[in-house]
């Protein structure tokens, strides 16, 4: 059998998620692709959900490796693909530093870290990358490919990636409380649960397509519905009011800091 052309540790939600992307992506035919998960009902699963591709207990053989397992469990699947030879290797675990990875690949291993975020399970992710000492512009093209597959990527120094945790890993988080609040305040005007709830999901989903897709910024757009004297003005002036701006100020601060803190721990 020949050498894979990737091998994913892990075979959690995100890991089978990005393999799915792949696949959907035409990054790579199913036979080129081996996923290791240690858990035997599991890998039943996603050898019934993943058609074609091998999924295994150990890592095989493979040009490049994704390791996509728990933070405990990093160093063992650090050291397993180093040594079945894996030429480059990305890690999407969460607060494992580059130098801790590094050390447990060995000498001259490229390794990019990324910090990805759970909108990828349906292709919409947005995710940052880092390079390692050894990871050159052929790696971090190699990673980007990888992880566009189920969404956006942008390139940053590894200082910056618990920022992109308090921000991006953690804000999906933010705007499903946004959900569930309006959601309550749409029962509160009168509107039954299910339509509250059905309105809410199509109006967040709309107003990140025209954020995205419009070419506009969000202050833009805010401008553009904000009539002097009308609904939407009287709605934003309780949201200052309330402080809401400053509410996110502080949970994207306190979720960095806290990224920080579990990074240092790590060592």
């Amino acid at each position: 059998m020949g050498v894979a052309r990737l091998v994913v540790v892990g075979g959690g939600k995100m890991g089978e998620a990005l393999v799915a992307g792949l696949l959907r992506a035409g990054w790579a035919e199913a036979a080129q692709l081996v996923v290791v998960e240690p858990v035997a009902s599991r890998r039943d699963e996603l050898a019934a959900r993943l058609s074609g591709v091998r999924v295994v207990d150990a890592p095989d053989r493979a040009e490049g490796a994704l390791v996509a397992v728990q933070p405990r469990d990093v160093p063992a699947a650090c050291r397993a693909v180093a040594a079945a030879g894996a030429g480059r290797v990305l890690s999407i675990a969460a607060g494992v530093p580059l130098a801790h990875l590094e050390s447990w690949l060995g000498d001259g291993v490229p390794v990019v870290r990324a910090m990805p975020n759970t909108p990828a399970l349906v292709g919409a992710g947005a995710a940052a990358i880092a390079a390692g000492s050894a990871a050159g512009e052929a790696d971090l093209a190699w990673a980007e490919g990888i992880l566009s597959a189920v969404g956006t990527v942008v390139r940053l120094p590894e200082s910056l990636l618990d920022a992109v945790t308090g921000l991006s890993g953690s804000g999906p988080v933010y705007v499903y409380l946004v959900a569930e609040a309006l959601i309550d305040a749409g029962v509160l005007v009168g509107l039954p649960r299910e339509v509250s709830a059905a309105l809410v999901g199509q109006t967040l989903l709309g107003a990140a397509r025209l954020l995205t897709e419009s070419g506009q910024g969000p202050e833009a757009l805010r401008a553009a519905v904000t009539t002097p004297g009308g609904t939407t003005a009287a709605g934003l002036r309780a949201l200052e009011a309330a402080g809401l701006r400053s509410a996110f100020l502080e949970a994207v601060a306190a979720a960095t800091a806290r990224s920080q803190e579990l990074g240092r721990a790590q060592g």
